[in-house]
């Protein structure tokens, strides 16, 4: 799912902590469309999970809104669709998305507790550890630096890449 570039204009420059804010709130609204998605393709115990996790991202996404607020910012939104990195036709590949969409989640969350400090840097890393503990319940096994994984040499493209956002159409 994409975690589209988020910058500031030049004449609103955010701090690193806004930006790194901003960027998990994006990584959010992307977790929130692709639990959407690939929930319809879980059932039984499987498709709980995924409704906590989707119930969890969107409460995660409105707490950071407030955030943004509250940092003096303007939130960054959603976008109408997201590409996926892989099509979603069955329950296989529904799982598999939603350990990218842990993984990726977890890229921003450390990247928001190197930049935060305080009650926000221990809120990232609880997220963080969250997110890291569905990924390897989702994968079956985990990583040895949960969020760092999609910066590691020789990591997937196809499962730890950006995805761009797509239009309404599904195109890029």
């Amino acid at each position: 799912m994409s975690t589209r570039s988020v910058r500031p204009s030049e004449e609103d420059a955010e701090t690193p902590e806004l930006t790194a804010v901003q960027a998990a709130l994006a990584a959010e609204h992307a977790a929130v469309y692709g639990y959407g998605l690939l929930g319809g393709r879980l059932d039984g115990k499987r498709g709980g999970e995924a409704r906590a996790a989707y119930d969890g991202h969107r409460a995660r996404r409105d707490a950071l809104a407030r955030s943004v607020r509250d940092l003096g910012g303007r939130s960054v939104a959603s976008d109408a669709a997201y590409a996926l990195p892989f099509a979603v036709a069955d329950a296989s590949s529904a799982v598999r998305l939603a350990a990218v969409l842990e993984d990726r989640i977890a890229g921003a969350y450390a990247d928001l507790v190197r930049a935060a400090e305080g009650a926000r840097r221990k809120e990232a890393a609880g997220a963080l550890r969250e997110a890291a503990v569905r990924s390897a319940r989702w994968r079956g096994g985990n990583v040895a630096f949960p969020g760092l994984a999609e910066r590691a040499a020789g990591a997937d493209p196809d499962a730890t890449g950006p995805v761009e956002a797509a239009g309404a159409d599904g195109a890029r």
